[in-house]
Parts: structure tokens; C-alpha cells; sequence
């Protein structure tokens, strides 16, 4: 016998994007189910750590900032990137950044950027996520078929135990179907209004319903290690450091990255798809590579090979009721960190206009709009990415950057002065991450006034529709972000509230949640406009 199941939306995938938008649908108390294959959070190997400032004010309006920050990366670790032969070698340059419990707010928002990897945050999201009461998490569960019709979503799940497989990995163990019933036991049948597929780069969800992807399908081949050696930090003469990039005489040939600020460590090295054929790896000789000497004691615990890629899906909305979000819609190089905080980004965009569909007062072009808002969001990304990859392959003379000699000392210099000047946009990403904004869709509407500057390294404020609302800090200590969170919010100049009530009347008529905030003077300069 199939069991049955309703809800409003079916989030396929509990990795970071399908947790983000259970938690945002269950902060607007909207009812849904996520369906996974993992039996609990186990991030072997976590690819994400990096959470851009626009993701922490995302953080911010569902309160749970402090729990991300608790999470567990130390406050007061270094998180200088630092150019070097290997940990034991020659330091070529340094761009030295302080740890998160140093750091000075940047101006144009509440939150700094944070650092916190996927092992620490996604069970803070799937804490956060099941704290509601409308919200159900389904594990070691594999979608195996749907369909859908002009009301719904219909989908077949089956209990599968022991489950080590995500759909957000990529590594889907059978192929999705469309239509019919699954035959054997353990099978639950789900019906929902709504469907979105966060289940990662070769998600099956877009497979089955054969929408393409465009891009570079690969940029080049990589390992990524996970290594345990404790305290490593103190081991040798660099010191604490978020980025080690690792530099032969072939070029850059890696870099290892901190994990937990104490034991784990990512190396990731960079090459052909021969040139990292795993069975033909010595990964114990790359890791004493890396560290540059034989008496640092490490252990290997992970392997991963993967593909940098550049690519967006062609289509984010399908039939009005199922749609893609995070890696399922977009994969990228991981440089600049823009990955998992763009699928945040998609998640954060959807749950209110799904939300808008079920309280009666949103519609079909609203829906639509998710595509029109987050596909070119997502080609800004991955070529943002793609291009901060490029200094990792720049042509240098380092035939001398391993010798002992002055020539070798000169080479280096030359070396690390290039790198840490082509490289830095790479660390300062404030303009590209914040700085994306909806011109092209539908429910925006252009006043004419140009477009704020959009330099990758620098993020200028602007009340152009279609941008991100401008922070600014009020005078009991809150950001003019806090107004936002629950509906529409019309901000006023104080000689204009009286003159507010058509907007709310008008917003009463169509049921459209609304609400008017007195913008003080500072404030009201900096939102350019009356209303």
C-alpha cells in the first residue's frame, strides 16, 4: 500500500538551498516537506564555507545570525591568504585579513561577511528549518518519479536505509522519472502545490524534464582532500591562515584551505582529468608536498574529484509549478565563494513569491519572475567565478621559484607581487556579490535614473528599482533592513505619511500585505525619493 502525503511545496534536497528555503517558508508559516537521501547531516568533505554579506542579512531577517556565528569556527583565527611554496618553504606574499572577531563592519550593511563551513552550518539550517511547526524533513528518501498538472505536483518517493547518497551531490543512484508509480515497498506519495529541485549540479529533477544548460561544461578537473592534522597552524613558520596557495614550477598547482580553524583541511588540487586519475594518485606525497615536510603527522579521511563548470540551466521555471534552485540552476567555479550564497540568493527570492501564490494575491507572471530575477543573477555569478579562476592559469616564468639562489629570491618576489595583485578581487568581492540587481524583471519597474557603478571589488548603494534596499543605521540601533521581512513596505519621508493611504487602500483591495515605515532625514536622502 502507497502512503499519501499533501503539502504546499516539495523541496527536493536538504543541503544548504532546500534547508534556506524551508526555513524562509516556514518563517511566512507555509507548510512543506523536504525529501532526502542522506540519513542525517554528514558533510564528509565540505565544499562551502565562505557566507557573503547579502547571505548574512538574509540570515539576519530570519534570526538566526548568533547561531551561525556560534556555529563553531574559531573568532579569533587569522584568515590571511598567503602565497607560498608549501607550508614549510618559501612565503612569496601575504594579504592578511583579521579574524571574525576583528573585523569592522563595512558601511553599506549590518552584517560583514562570515565564515562558517557547510559541516558547522548545515545543521544549524536543519535545526533552524525543523524548529517549525510546518515544516517536515523527510531523509533516506529518494525521489524516483512525478508529474505534474495545472494544480499540482504529484511525486513518489521510496525509504531507502542507510541512505550516504545526496541528490545535492551530484551522484544520483537512480534516474528520476516522469509519470506512472514506482513498483516495490516503502514508497510514499506526495501531493504538492508546488515543487523545487535542490538536489545539485546533475540534478534529476532537471534531467527529467530534459531542460538544458549553457555554458562551459568544464573548465578544468579537481581533487579535493580532506585532511585531519591537528593544529596544523602551529606546525610550521606561516601561521593561521584561511588560503594557502601553492606555488611550483609549474605554476599553482594547489592550495589547502581551513576547515574548523583547528584539525581539518582542504587541499585541492587542480590539473587534467589524467592528471588526477585517482587511482594513480599519490595523495600522501601531494599532502607532504603541501606541507613540505615528512614529520607534520596527517591523515587523508576524503577524496572527492570534481569539475570546475560554468553553467546556468535554460529554463528556472517549469509548467508553473516546479522550479530550480541552487546547483541544480547554476554550478560554478568556487572561487570568489559565490556558489551556495547564490542558492541562497534563489531560495530567498523564491519564498515569498511562492508564498504570494498560496495566500490568494500572487499569480502565474509573478512565479515567472523567479526566472526573470535569478537567471541572470545566476550568469553573473558563474562568469564572475570563471573569470577569478583565470590568474590561477597566468603564464609566469616559475622556473626559478624553487631555487635557493638570488635569481630564485627575485623570481619569487616577482612572482607573489603578480599573484596578490591579479588575485585580490578574488578575497574583495563586495560589488559582484551585492551588487547584483533585478532589471529585467517583471515585477520591477524602471524609473529611468542610471544604473550605481557595478565595480567587482566595490559595492555602491542605490534606490534604483530592482536594486537591494539601502542599509542605513537608525537611531535605536536597528538597520533600515529590519523594516523588511514580512510583506510589502512602503518607505516615507516624514512630510510625506499622510499622503500613504491610497498606497495601503489600494494594497487592501488585492490583499497584499503592506506596511509604512518614517524614514528619518539621513534616511530619506539616502532613499532619493519621497516614497
Amino acid at each position: 500500500m502507497v502512503a499519501s502525503l499533501e503539502t504546499s511545496v516539495l523541496i527536493v534536497g536538504a543541503g544548504p538551498v532546500g534547508l534556506s528555503l524551508a526555513i524562509d517558508l516556514g518563517s511566512k508559516g507555509i507548510d512543506c516537506i523536504i525529501v532526502d537521501q542522506q540519513e542525517s547531516v554528514d558533510v564528509v568533505l565540505p565544499r562551502a564555507s565562505g557566507l557573503s554579506s547579502r547571505t548574512m542579512e538574509i540570515f539576519r531577517r530570519w534570526g538566526i545570525v548568533d547561531m551561525v556565528a556560534s556555529a563553531g569556527f574559531p573568532q579569533d583565527y587569522a584568515l590571511d591568504i598567503v602565497y607560498c611554496t608549501s607550508l614549510c618553504g618559501y612565503e612569496l606574499e601575504r594579504e592578511p585579513y583579521a579574524p571574525l572577531g576583528g573585523r569592522k563592519i563595512p558601511d553599506f550593511t549590518p552584517q560583514d561577511r562570515h565564515r562558517c563551513p557547510q559541516k558547522f552550518l548545515d545543521p544549524v539550517l536543519e535545526k533552524v528549518a525543523t524548529s517549525y511547526n510546518s515544516v517536515r524533513l523527510m531523509r533516506e528518501q529518494r525521489l524516483e518519479r512525478f508529474a505534474y498538472d495545472d494544480d499540482g505536483v504529484t511525486a513518489y518517493v521510496r525509504h531507502i536505509r542507510g541512505g550516504k547518497r545526496n541528490n545535492f551531490t551530484g551522484e544520483n543512484l537512480e534516474k528520476v522519472q516522469i509519470g506512472g508509480v514506482p513498483d516495490g515497498d516503502n514508497i510514499t506519495r506526495i501531493r504538492a502545490a508546488y515543487m523545487v529541485a535542490c538536489d545539485g549540479v546533475d540534478s534529476g529533477v532537471r534531467n527529467a524534464l530534459e531542460i538544458g544548460v549553457s555554458g562551459i561544461p568544464v573548465i578544468n578537473y579537481t581533487a579535493s582532500l580532506l585532511v585531519y592534522s591537528p593544529n596544523l597552524h602551529h606546525k610550521h613558520p606561516m601561521g593561521a591562515a584561511e588560503r594557502y596557495m601553492l606555488i611550483g614550477s609549474e605554476g599553482i598547482w594547489g592550495n589547502l584551505t581551513v576547515v574548523d580553524g583547528r584539525d581539518e583541511w582542504r587541499l585541492s588540487l587542480s590539473g587534467s582529468a589524467s592528471k588526477l586519475d585517482l587511482a594513480n594518485m599519490d595523495v600522501n606525497a601531494l599532502v607532504r608536498r603541501c606541507f613540505g615536510s615528512d614529520e607534520i603527522p596527517f591523515e587523508v579521511k576524503a577524496i572527492s574529484p570534481w569539475r570546475r563548470r560554468e553553467i546556468v540551466a535554460d529554463r528556472f521555471v517549469h509548467g508553473g509549478r516546479i522550479f530550480l534552485a541552487g546547483d541544480a540552476a547554476h554550478a560554478m567555479s568556487p572561487t570568489g565563494g559565490y556558489g551556495m550564497n547564490t542558492g541562497i540568493g534563489d531560495a530567498f527570492d523564491l519564498g515569498w513569491k511562492l508564498q504570494a501564490n498560496l495566500d490568494g494575491w500572487g499569480g502565474k507572471a509573478l512565479l515567472e519572475s523567479y526566472h526573470d530575477d535569478r537567471y541572470p543573477t545566476a550568469q553573473r555569478f558563474v562568469r564572475a567565478a570563471t573569470a577569478l579562476f583565470r590568474p590561477w592559469e597566468l603564464d609566469l616564468d616559475y622556473s626559478k621559484v624553487l631555487d635557493d639562489t638570488p635569481e630564485g629570491e627575485q623570481s619569487r618576489a616577482r612572482i607573489g607581487a603578480t599573484l596578490k595583485e591579479v588575485m585580490l578581487p578574488e578575497w574583495e568581492i563586495a560589488g559582484t556579490s551585492m551588487g547584483y540587481r533585478y532589471d529585467e524583471s517583471r515585477v520591477v519597474i524602471n524609473d529611468g535614473t542610471p544604473p550605481p557603478p557595478d565595480e567587482p571589488m566595490v559595492y555602491v548603494q542605490s534606490s534604483r528599482p530592482g536594486s537591494r534596499a539601502p542599509h542605513a543605521w537608525l537611531a535605536d540601533g536597528s538597520s533600515t533592513l529590519d523594516w523588511y521581512g514580512q510583506g510589502f513596505v512602503l518607505v516615507s519621508a516624514a512630510d510625506g505619511v499622510a499622503g500613504t493611504q491610497p498606497f495601503l487602500n489600494a494594497a487592501e483591495e488585492r490583499g497584499i500585505p503592506i506596511s509604512v515605515q518614517e524614514a528619518p532625514p539621513a534616511v530619506s536622502e539616502l532613499y532619493e525619493r519621497r516614497y
